[in-house]
């Protein structure tokens, strides 16, 4: 991996270059992790003049939940504690003879952007912008490989929910218990906080569980994802517990389906982000769900759970391959409860297939 990763250094370094600065500081935890290979807790990567450095206030550990760095980066650990890596590396940086230096502005807090400032004062302070993040959007192999083992193991810690009895547990202990079978399956952990919703709760994106506990004729609303060497998968599901569903329940699982199902065919090379967000929201618009409606149908997913693209209704830009997103429309219905279908996918060419479906758990209404 080590040739990956300094193609990627060096594809942000010729951009760095473009924009008049030779030298570069990356302080977000992903963007060091995408760069690095990882990005133990507070550690910061300097693209120098003469080297790159991973800065860190302690040695790595290797640890899943932290990577471990590119073998040929230089690792230096700040000598004393309470160091800030950001303000040692600008002092690297003014040693090393560089008159600008590209920091992510959006991640650094006005605090430790003075504290840089102050000492490197001859040093010129750019903007790196989301050039990092721009460079994640498009996805190789080895990553698309590991969101897969993610989406696996997401796929079997669901599976293994359904065959248990559901009745009568709470939503917290159902999400707990989703949680360690992640873990036992192989993740580096969940992927986010998993969301279980019964009754009333279902639906709706981005519940915290509660300890209401299931009842039979519930809609029972899952959301959860791995996480797999770093990197994010997510999976959505609607059930009916322990009868047949109500015609209600039917009529609403089959209309958020067809959204679903839209926006999964909308996925190619080329298709405008807002234009997949159009084709699930006008099915629930067309059936005179407008009003409620979550800000967006899906989002790209990797090193963070939510990354660019964004597939939102005024979003900008189009689709490029090996680009993964999420499509997960839903309808909630206050008092009732709702449906919500979320599949991670990645997008290929029609020549290739089409879209890939990674979590591949049935989307069939069952009645557990």
């Amino acid at each position: 991996m080590s040739e990956v990763y300094a193609a990627r250094r060096e594809r942000l370094r010729e951009r760095c270059t473009a924009a008049g600065s030779a030298t570069a500081l990356v302080t977000r935890p992903a963007n060091v992790r995408y760069l690095a290979g990882a990005a133990p807790r507070h550690a910061v990567l300097l693209l120098g003049r003469g080297e790159d450095l991973l800065l860190c206030v302690g040695p790595p550990s290797g640890e899943a939940d932290e990577g471990r760095p590119d073998d040929a980066l230089r690792v230096q650990v700040l000598p004393r504690a309470g160091g800030d890596p950001a303000v040692a590396a600008a002092d690297v940086a003014a040693g090393q003879g560089a008159e600008s230096l590209a920091v992510e502005e959006h991640h650094l807090t006005v605090a430790r952007h003075r504290a840089i400032g102050s000492v490197a004062p001859r040093l010129r302070l750019a903007d790196l912008g989301g050039a990092v993040e721009q460079l994640r959007v498009i996805k190789d192999e080895e990553e698309i490989s590991c969101l897969r083992i993610g989406a696996e193991i997401a796929d079997q810690a669901l599976g293994e929910l359904l065959e248990s009895i559901l009745v009568g547990r709470t939503e917290r202990h159902l999400a707990l218990e989703l949680e360690r079978r992640l873990v036992d399956h192989g993740a580096d952990g969940p992927a986010f906080v998993t969301s279980v919703g019964t009754g009333p709760n279902s639906g709706r994106r981005g519940h915290r569980p509660t300890d209401r506990r299931v009842e039979e004729g519930d809609f029972l609303s899952v959301c959860l994802g791995a996480t797999y060497r770093g990197y994010r998968c997510e999976i959505g599901r609607t059930f009916v517990i322990g009868t047949s569903p109500a015609d209600w329940q039917i009529e609403l699982y089959d209309l958020v389906f067809a959204a679903q199902r839209a926006g999964r065919e909308a996925l190619a090379p080329g298709a405008a982000y807002r234009d997949v967000d159009r084709a699930a929201r006008q099915v629930l618009d067309s059936a005179g769900y407008a009003e409620g409606l979550p800000p967006l149908t899906g989002h790209g997913v990797g090193l963070e759970i939510d990354e660019d693209p964004q597939l939102a209704p005024a979003t900008m830009g189009k689709l490029d391959a090996c680009v993964p997103v999420t499509v997960e429309p839903g309808v909630h219905l206050p008092g009732r409860g709702g449906v919500r279908i979320d599949d991670t996918l990645v997008v290929r060419p029609e020549a290739d297939g089409g879209p890939e479906l990674l979590t591949i758990t049935t989307k069939e209404l069952l009645a557990l």
